[in-house]
């Protein structure tokens, strides 16, 4: 099994080209994986509560615009 020190050797070793790849793989990769997070804990009720902090704004009159 391959090493993290070797990936970390490897990686240090590529072509820009080739460097820049891997980056844009890798943040690729966190994103949909932070997508997956969100998306279960929206669906198991984890984040009713921004949902109730946002009502409770719009009904004081104090949400704000993005």
């Amino acid at each position: 099994m391959i090493t993290v020190e070797e990936i970390k050797t490897a990686i240090v070793s590529l072509p820009d080209k080739e460097y820049l790849s891997l980056r844009s793989w890798f943040s690729e990769r966190d994103w949909k994986r932070w997508d997956r997070k969100i998306e279960k804990d929206s669906e198991s009720g984890q984040l009713d509560f921004l949902v109730e902090e946002a009502v409770n704004e719009k009904n004081r009159g104090t949400l704000r615009d993005l």
